[in-house]
């Protein structure tokens, strides 16, 4: 298991699913990429692309420590939900027994994070029990966008991946867990939520500051390490694509100038590392 410590906070890695997939293509995650310009880009290679010039992925929890405060930043996929893509359909994967191993029991979860409420980042928000969907972590504060649920609500089932919002997001609400937070809320002392619109709305990223260190949580403004050579490839599932390629030049002209890890949601191992300048555009120092 990966882990990370920024000052006094710990963040460890639980993997759900990895999968390789193909670049370019109108149904690609990033249609303006290919294997060619994958491979073109030297330092993607070995952990971030495979030998076909396709992209490493990794569907993972990010698990959050400090001071006995225990976080979970996005949820996966999650077991036994109902899905359009056959990668997703009716999970049976080891996520809660990873996540037992890890040390953490799920009634030790003090909050759970969603950086934006699609399909692959709440779905363990819930688990399948007797018939109906409870919520996994009985005990936890479960953090959600105000204004990206509102976004939601008004426009239905994010990206048609089957009841996203009625088996993951409403059955935490009606268990009266949810907290709906603005998209600068600060957490505790060490943890904030950063906005980093474009994939949605409402999407945010997660800050981690402590004793002078500090990490960010990409979620999906930044699918895959690619993007850092090219921030103008943006994603097939960016709501405001126009917005989410603003959302990363800005992103990663601060964090080039600054000593920040970035831990990302979908990045294969290793998982995290520091941006820096390259030419005109940058690169994932790891």
């Amino acid at each position: 298991m990966l882990k990370w410590k920024i000052g006094d906070v710990t963040v460890s890695r639980v993997v759900e699913i990895e999968v390789d997939i193909p670049a370019g293509g109108p149904h690609s995650l990033l249609p303006d990429s290919s294997a060619d310009a994958l491979r073109a880009i030297e330092w993607l290679s070995p952990h971030f692309i495979n030998g076909n010039g396709e992209m490493k992925l990794s569907i993972h929890a990010l698990l959050v420590e400090v001071h006995g405060q225990r976080l979970i930043v996005d949820t996966c996929i999650g077991n036994d939900k109902p899905r359009t893509n056959a990668l997703m359909n009716k999970l049976n994967l080891p996520f809660l027994h990873d996540l037992e191993a890890a040390g953490w029991s799920r009634d030790s979860v003090d909050t759970v994070v969603c950086t934006h409420l699609h399909v692959d980042h709440v779905g363990w928000n819930t688990m399948l029990e007797g018939g109906k969907w409870v919520p996994t972590f009985p005990n936890a504060k479960y953090l959600i966008g105000r204004k990206e649920f509102a976004h939601w609500q008004a426009t239905g089932e994010p990206l048609g991946d089957g009841p996203v919002l009625e088996d993951s997001v409403q059955p935490i609400i009606d268990a009266g867990l949810a907290t709906l937070v603005e998209m600068d809320h600060r957490i505790c002392d060490e943890i904030y939520l950063r906005p980093t619109t474009g994939h949605t709305p409402g999407h945010v990223s997660v800050v981690i500051e402590s004793r002078g260190e500090k990490a960010l949580i990409t979620g999906d403004c930044i699918h895959h390490p690619s993007q850092m050579a090219r921030p103008d490839w943006s994603s097939s599932f960016d709501s405001d694509p126009v917005a989410s390629r603003r959302t990363r030049w800005d992103l990663f002209a601060d964090l080039a100038e600054q000593p920040v890890l970035v831990i990302g949601t979908h990045f294969a191992a290793p998982t995290a590392g520091y941006v820096r300048r390259d030419g005109d555009a940058y690169r994932l120092d790891c």
